[in-house]
């Protein structure tokens, strides 16, 4: 099956509360690459309190300069902060500020959160703060079934099996997440399958539509 063109937007903007995130959306963003989208990556925490025993506390950084890279992110488009994990609501202002900054330096098009529905408090915080700071630009909730017991499926890009296999081989730059079921080949490549199947293609991911503008220009 042939995949038509996505909607042209000019620059999109992921966030991402922790390093690895972009396990709900790195299918779209290689498309995106694909076709133009000029793309830009914010994870705010390099979740060093929570890294496996055995692992360097700095592992998940390397591992998500990695990743992104793979996926075709230029280097100087990522940037992984500080925040703490499990940390951000009591930490939201500061948490809006740095998104009222990138708002204001890269006046995306499209933003990526995590979907409303998530419930770890880091990824909550990040879709409340981000629908508050991005009031012009359109947001799609990106779908962390871990988190999101009650996922509302209202968008879906299309994608092909080599668009999986470019995803699988970049999010097999995270070593250290090996052991979460999440990560693992089996449920990337079925859960796209499903959301597939959902929207008459062979593979998809699934977004909430949280704002949607049409007709600017940037």
């Amino acid at each position: 099956m042939s995949l038509g063109p996505l909607p042209p937007f000019h620059r999109a903007l992921l966030l991402a509360a922790h390093t690895d995130d972009e396990l709900g959306c790195a299918g779209t963003v290689i498309r995106l690459l694909e076709e133009g989208t000029e793309i830009h990556y914010f994870a705010l925490s390099r979740c060093e309190a929570s890294v496996p025993a055995g692992f360097a506390k700095d592992v998940l950084y390397h591992e998500c300069r990695e990743c992104t890279s793979r996926m075709g992110i230029p280097e100087s488009n990522v940037c992984v902060g500080e925040f703490e994990v499990r940390q951000f609501p009591r930490d939201r202002q500061l948490v809006l500020e740095e998104f009222v900054r990138l708002r204001n330096s890269l006046r995306p098009n499209i933003v990526f959160v995590p979907a409303s529905s998530d419930i770890h408090q880091d990824h909550h915080t990040v879709y409340q703060e981000a629908f508050r700071a991005f009031k012009h630009s359109s947001i799609l909730g990106y779908e962390l079934a871990q988190n999101t017991p009650n996922f509302h499926a209202t968008a879906f890009v299309q994608l092909s099996s080599a668009h999986i296999d470019r995803k699988l081989h970049a999010l097999s730059a995270y070593k250290s997440q090996t052991t979460r079921n999440y990560s693992s080949e089996e449920y990337i490549r079925s859960l796209a399958r499903v959301r597939g199947m959902q929207c008459n293609a062979e593979f998809a991911e699934a977004y909430e539509v949280i704002r949607m503008v049409m007709g600017g220009d940037g």
